[in-house]
């Protein structure tokens, strides 16, 4: 099933998998030591974009521009340059759009930032992680505390919207490491920041050195504290919690998150990238050389799609809509079930709502702070 071009597209997501280093606990599409490869991706992920801009008569308007990875700051500058003049050879995205670029501290050079500004970058993802230079180390992050400090103090002049990525529950950060992590972050010249449990994935380096007992997680009540500590310590310095993992001062919500959240339509481009058209999922080829053998002869590089079924539409509202502060509609929520779903539903949400792990406000149902740390158990209590 392709991509429905009558989607209202409005949001692109633009994927650079080649990273100086791969962290150990990292599973996305990234790739070390594959800096032979960059023209040649580059030159794919260009045609990839021409191709879909030819199945229009004019230029698609955009909200959001997300280049993720792997490392965006190591893309270099006459490539990216010339990414920048095709997107704006294909879509119409004004100053009022956001175009976010993902930067991980110690890849980032002064002129590359006027560089970014100039092509209407106007928000930085700064992946910091954690001050702590020895458990990064260990976990194969090449980063300092220095680092983050001179990338901040650079992007600041250029930027108003700078992000940070911060991982709760890394090895070797005690309580008290990562609450000075916090206090300093809020002093920082910054307007959001992302905070993600440490997920240990399989087939990762930080899997096979727990496996092995050669590294030792904090206990699960220690980081739940932790976040409950930290929500209420970033509301008492101006920023908001608006998902479970993410927090902004006033008007800086990830628009571009907002877009996965809503379910609205976004075109993925690159290795392994997904898009969503409203009905049907699907993910790019995720093998370097297959993605770009597969653009080079004009050939279909999905390796993935599915169209939602009713239940399975259900499901996201549930897992994405409670994330949020402002929750789910009910109504939404119910809509295309069952009668018997429906009833079915209805007597899990009373109990959740016994149990004081969610509320209803308005005719929308919202996690509770004691919900919050075990949403993912809540949607499996919800699920059909």
């Amino acid at each position: 099933m392709p991509y429905n071009y009558d989607a209202d597209t409005r949001s692109i997501y633009i994927h650079w998998p080649f990273c100086p280093y791969k962290c150990n606990f990292c599973p996305f599409v990234a790739l070390a030591s594959h800096d032979q490869f960059m023209q040649r991706y580059h030159n794919a992920l260009i045609k990839e974009i021409k191709d879909f801009g030819a199945r229009y008569q004019a230029k698609l308007p955009l909200d959001t521009i997300y280049m993720g990875g792997g490392t965006p700051s190591t893309y270099p500058d006459d490539l990216l340059l010339d990414t920048f003049c095709i997107l704006n050879d294909v879509f119409v995205f004004g100053p009022s759009a956001e175009v976010t670029i993902e930067v991980n501290p110690g890849t980032v050079r002064p002129e590359q930032l006027k560089l970014w500004k100039s092509l209407g970058i106007n928000r930085l993802s700064i992946g910091v992680q954690s001050l702590k230079d020895q458990s990064l180390k260990k976990l194969n992050r090449h980063q300092s505390a220095q680092d983050v400090y001179n990338v901040l103090d650079q992007a600041k002049d250029h930027f108003d919207n700078l992000s940070v990525d911060f991982i709760l529950g890394l090895p070797e950060v005690s309580a008290q490491e990562w609450q000075d992590l916090i206090r300093a972050a809020v002093t920082w010249p910054i307007a959001h920041i992302s905070i993600y449990f440490l997920m240990v994935h399989e087939d990762t380096p930080l899997y096979f050195g727990i496996k092995k007992k050669q590294i030792t997680l904090p206990c699960d009540d220690e980081i739940v504290d932790l976040y409950y500590w930290t929500i209420e310590y970033l509301a008492q310095h101006g920023f908001e919690q608006y998902e479970i993992s993410n927090f902004a001062r006033a008007s800086y919500q990830s628009r571009h998150n907002s877009v996965y959240w809503d379910r609205k339509p976004y075109k993925g481009f690159g290795l392994g990238a997904c898009e969503f058209d409203g009905t049907t999922r699907l993910q790019n080829q995720k093998n370097l050389n297959k993605y770009l053998e597969g653009i080079e002869r004009g050939e279909d590089i999905t390796v993935f799609s599915e169209s939602l079924s009713a239940e399975q539409v259900y499901l996201e509202k549930v897992m994405l809509g409670l994330r949020r502060s402002q929750g789910v509609c009910y109504e939404d929520l119910m809509a295309h079930l069952s009668e018997q779903k429906q009833s079915s539903v209805k007597e899990k949400i009373v109990a959740l709502q016994e149990s004081k792990f969610i509320a209803e406000n308005n005719g929308r149902l919202i996690l509770t702070p004691k919900g919050l740390a075990v949403e993912n158990d809540i949607v499996v209590k919800l699920s059909l």
